[in-house]
């Protein structure tokens, strides 16, 4: 157990975001991770510690609205057409 606990991290403190209402953080980590993908050719490894700090911040229910609207090519935020979006 010990272990798994040290292997989670959470988003950093971002003086952008100095309020409680972490939303505008949320929707901004979800979209560096996005910006990642479009950066590295879709390389979600590449990208997975960009997207632990989206989901370690975001409420599961928004981050899969937002994959399934990328899905779907509905996604308001940062657009990327890779291969499985």
């Amino acid at each position: 157990m010990s272990s798994l606990v040290n292997m989670i991290k959470t988003s950093p403190a971002d003086k952008r975001f100095p309020s409680q209402n972490q939303a505008a953080h949320c929707w901004n980590r979800y979209n560096e991770w996005v910006l990642c993908l479009k950066g590295t050719d879709g390389d979600e490894d590449a990208c997975k510690g960009v997207r632990q700090m989206a989901a370690s911040i975001c409420p599961v229910e928004w981050t899969e609205k937002w994959d399934e609207e990328r899905d779907e090519g509905k996604f308001s935020g940062i657009q990327f057409g890779g291969e499985d979006h």
